[in-house]
């Protein structure tokens, strides 16, 4: 059986007033810590109720590309509003919890194993990825590379041929989970400061401490704005 001929999906109305606010702020030079202008405001002009101007401020703050501060408005966080298509949005809601289970389930292990078997060179290679991850956040970035970096380098230090297979295995869902996870608010600094705790948990050879650190660190990846989004409602 094809999928092509699948029945064809008609647009939300959301998601025309997506591609409206992306269109004005492309037009409008507007840049990231500029402000839009107000719900009430958007709404009367694009001619659609408040709940669907609602909705796609819902579906930018999901992205990390607005903030919307309780009482003070709507605001860019990026000099862009290129927004990833609704469908694969809703595609990624759907892996994601798959992905965080499967990770907690492996990278905690991963990292008791790192404890017991790290040698000089490999807790060098996590303090390399610490200080990369550290430069990039300093220098307004996200700090990926270093993120990757340092969950790569916990994979080496356990020395298990078999768990670091599975961890590429899912390479690419865990890049997908990295990208939603930094790209939150204040997210940045905060898993650095869980890196450094899971690194000196490593360091000091204590297994115990260095999985809990790190469950402690992938349950904060899995708080993310897109798995509060309702795709139906349009809604968190």
């Amino acid at each position: 059986m094809t999928d092509a001929l699948r029945p064809m999906m008609r647009m939300r109305l959301y998601e025309q007033v997506l591609e409206r606010l992306r269109a004005y702020v492309a037009e409008s030079s507007l840049g990231a810590g500029d402000r839009l202008p107000p719900e009430r405001e958007l709404a009367g002009r694009l001619g659609v109720s408040r709940v669907s101007v609602k909705q796609a401020i819902v579906v930018l703050e999901a992205q990390g590309l607005v903030e919307a501060r309780h009482g003070g408005g709507t605001y860019l966080l990026r000099d862009t509003l290129d927004v990833e298509p609704v469908r694969q949005l809703i595609e990624r809601r759907r892996r994601l919890p798959d992905v965080l289970e499967a990770r907690e389930a492996l990278e905690t292990k991963l990292a008791a194993l790192a404890a017991e078997r790290r040698t000089e060179q490999d807790l060098r290679d996590l303090r390399a990825a610490v200080e990369l991850m550290a430069d990039d956040i300093a220098a307004g970035a996200h700090g990926a590379e270093g993120d990757r970096r340092f969950h790569a380098a916990v994979t080496a230090a356990a020395h298990s041929a078999l768990l670091a297979e599975f961890m590429r295995s899912i390479a690419e869902q865990i890049a997908e989970s990295r990208h939603e996870s930094l790209r939150q608010p204040g997210r940045p600094a905060r898993s650095l400061a869980q890196h450094r705790r899971i690194l000196e948990a490593i360091a000091g050879s204590r297994p115990g401490e260095a999985a809990a650190a790190m469950r402690r660190h992938l349950r904060t990846v899995a708080k993310v704005r897109l798995l509060e989004w309702d795709p139906e409602t349009g809604t968190r």
